[in-house]
């Protein structure tokens, strides 16, 4: 094969390299402008973050200073539906929560104080429903019906040396992202039990891992429990990821040079082995029908499910590469190219619906590739057909 063909098909692949990745940033752009559009408008309607702090009593010191008591006992249940909501190429990770949370104020101290008890709720823009607020138990249990003030609900109660008030609070809300439960000084936390339901299992924890879980009929039950713990974490639990189209279609587009340099790499040797002269131009066409995948892929996703979008585009680009192949070369590359391309092209693609496999993807084709492109051309005598077979240009 002349240098110049070699050349040449080396500059059709950087041309298509440049195509893909302006593709990419295309799509990169037009994803983060609906993510950042869209984004807003689904936490104003649905919920923001949501962190739910630990709750603590104050009173006043003999000194005048002010103190603050930690609940000496905890109990909180937590429920989480989740609720993914689609706008645009993006999927946001919105759900609800039911809180419902026990606690024990003891007065430790050898005099009578007036507990000043608050309880913050969730920051932001959040539609709470059905909140309770009760102090005390049983006849003498008194219900808060004051509204929040500066997102908290507090209440004051006078307590006897030794003597213990149980408050409960619950409440729904909705959110997105991830749900959060901390302490705002962790500096000591007694007999703490936090038990989390939730309907789904791909659970991820960025601050602590649960004590204890297990698998249900609908999701997990994750239980964190601290009986004496000093520098508690906080208790953390992210929303499941969902596949976004856009950002699996911009790297598709930005990693799809990779694929068509094996599909090239097999389809040069495997002519040149077989004697199957193919000029620069059959190569343009195939960098062509192989660029039709990621193009097509992209603009189909505003109307067709991923998936099947994913399926259409490859399908498209199997029959403009292998059908032009078969009729340009022959059945035997044909059948290479039917290979090489649902292997380099197809699988390569598919693997970034799932994350941490599309390294591993990359490697294992690209070793496979070595090794039969090495098996099948051991014995071919390259002296004999890089002299021999030399496309006629027309």
């Amino acid at each position: 094969m002349k240098l110049t063909h070699l050349t040449t098909i080396a500059i059709i692949f950087v041309c298509t390299t440049i195509a893909w990745w302006l593709l990419g940033g295309v799509i990169t752009q037009r994803t983060a402008q609906v993510g950042y559009q869209t984004g807003d408008d689904v936490s104003g309607r649905w919920g923001p973050q949501l962190i739910q702090k630990h709750p603590v009593a104050r009173y006043t010191s003999s000194n005048g200073s002010s103190m603050v008591l930690q609940p000496a006992k905890s109990d909180v249940k937590v429920q989480l539906a989740y609720q993914p909501v689609k706008m645009g190429l993006l999927w946001h990770r919105t759900y609800g929560v039911k809180f419902e949370g026990a606690y024990t104020f003891t007065n430790t101290t050898a005099i009578t104080q007036m507990l000043n008890v608050g309880f913050d709720l969730p920051a932001g823009k959040t539609l709470l429903d059905k909140v309770h607020f009760t102090l005390g138990e049983g006849a003498t249990a008194r219900h808060a019906v004051a509204a929040p003030q500066e997102g908290m609900i507090s209440d004051s109660v006078q307590l006897a040396p030794g003597e213990s008030l149980p408050i409960k609070v619950s409440y729904e809300c909705r959110g997105m992202n991830f749900w959060a439960y901390t302490f705002s000084d962790t500096s000591r936390i007694r007999d703490f039990n936090l038990t989390l339901n939730t309907d789904f299992q791909d659970v991820n924890f960025p601050v602590s891992s649960p004590t204890d879980r297990r698998a249900t009929d609908k999701g997990m039950e994750l239980v964190w429990k601290y009986e004496d713990a000093i520098s508690a974490p906080g208790i953390s639990l992210e929303m499941p990821r969902e596949i976004n189209a856009g950002p699996v279609a911009a790297q598709i587009s930005f990693y799809a040079p990779l694929s068509l340099l094996l599909f090239f790499v097999v389809i040069l040797i495997t002519a040149i082995s077989r004697g199957v002269s193919l000029h620069p131009v059959n190569y343009f066409f195939m960098a062509a029908g192989f660029f039709a995948f990621p193009l097509l892929f992209s603009y189909m996703l505003d109307v067709v499910p991923v998936h099947l979008s994913f399926v259409i585009a490859a399908v498209t680009s199997l029959l403009l590469v292998c059908g032009y192949l078969r009729a340009a070369a022959g059945l035997f590359l044909f059948r290479v190219a039917v290979v090489a391309q649902t292997a380099y092209m197809v699988l390569f693609s598919y693997s970034f619906f799932f994350k941490g496999l599309t390294g591993l993807t990359l490697t294992l084709g690209g070793i496979v590739t070595l090794g039969v492109l090495m098996a099948l051309t051991a014995k071919v005598d390259w002296s004999q057909k890089l002299g021999a077979v030399s496309p006629r240009l027309a």
